[in-house]
């Protein structure tokens, strides 16, 4: 097994990417997915989040009310703390299960991490990649694909770990600042540098 961390900041492409790396072969395992099924009603986490914050957090269907907890932990370090500290722990226990599924296999597994960097969290991987863009770009991108505007988008993007920071860390870079075309570029210059790698030692610290 091959295992990859992949991040990038909000905007930047990674389900594109995600999406292209899985046509060619490797195996997603999305952070933001798994966190999606921890908090699903009845979970320790979601009952965990509903004890801190109660019914405000709950929407009329009994589901998570993303918005509600959002609007809640956005911008508060005290409350944005208090989720991770609920969250990670669990998302951590979950993502080894997955790996484990591919260990002993010549799979390449990619991690799909958003908050790499904020974290520090890699879960065993041997590698990362950066996926980057200009911050106009991801903007643009959050203002017409997810209906943003352009204060909100900023916002979000500045509560994040910052473009030097992530690229800091990158093991490999692909370039999302332009078509799709030029990604398809980018993933297959990706994969093949991935080819090169060698297998990750499994557990970690083996």
């Amino acid at each position: 097994m091959r295992l990859i961390a992949l991040t990038g900041g909000i905007g930047s492409g990674k389900s594109s990417v995600s999406e292209r790396l899985t046509d060619r072969g490797a195996v997603i395992i999305d952070s933001d997915l798994l966190v999606r099924e921890l908090q699903q009603p009845g979970r320790p986490v979601f009952e965990a989040m509903v004890a801190r914050w109660g019914d405000r957090i709950v929407a009329a269907d009994g589901s998570l009310d993303r918005a509600a907890v959002a609007s809640i932990v956005f911008g508060d370090k005290t409350e944005l703390e208090a989720i991770n500290n609920i969250v990670h722990p669990a998302v951590k226990v979950a993502t080894r299960a997955r790996v484990e599924a591919h260990a002993d296999t010549d799979q390449v597994v990619v991690l799909d991490i958003p908050l790499l960097v904020e974290t520090g969290n890699r879960h065993g991987a041997s590698a990362v990649i950066v996926i980057d863009c200009p911050t106009d770009v991801a903007v643009h991108r959050l203002m017409s694909l997810r209906g943003f505007s352009e204060a909100d988008a900023r916002a979000r993007i500045a509560s994040q770990a910052s473009r030097e920071d992530r690229l800091a860390l990158a093991d490999f870079v692909i370039d999302n600042g332009g078509d799709l075309d030029a990604l398809d570029a980018e993933v297959d210059r990706c994969r093949a540098w991935i080819d090169g790698l060698e297998p990750t030692p499994w557990p970690p610290g083996s």
